[in-house]
């Protein structure tokens, strides 16, 4: 393996105990983006834990792909409007101190 910031689909598959078809599926609808090495599909270690949340709501919460797209797009929004909320507070506070 050339760069050891990737990681193969299979080792993952072994660690996690998943089918190769579920990252397949994930590839493909989207979700997640697999590089080739060597004949070898790998995905970068950056998104190890967007990985780790979409194989906890398909196993635990037994979504299809769909739901987890729904429910990353939901939990994004969500940090997004708390760092909308941090910014208000923050603005407020400032004409609140003078």
């Amino acid at each position: 393996m050339q760069n050891k910031h990737l990681i193969p689909l299979p080792s993952l598959c072994t660690h996690y105990k998943i089918e190769m078809s579920f990252f397949n599926g994930l590839k493909d609808y989207g979700l997640i983006e697999v590089v080739s090495v060597e004949k070898t599909h790998c995905i970068h270690q950056d998104k190890m834990a967007d990985i780790e949340k979409m194989i906890r709501l398909h196993q635990e919460l037994r979504l299809n792909f769909e739901g987890i797209d729904t429910v990353l797009n939901l939990l994004e929004k969500i940090d997004y409007l708390k760092a909308e909320l941090t910014s208000a507070q923050n603005k407020l506070q400032r004409f609140t101190n003078d």
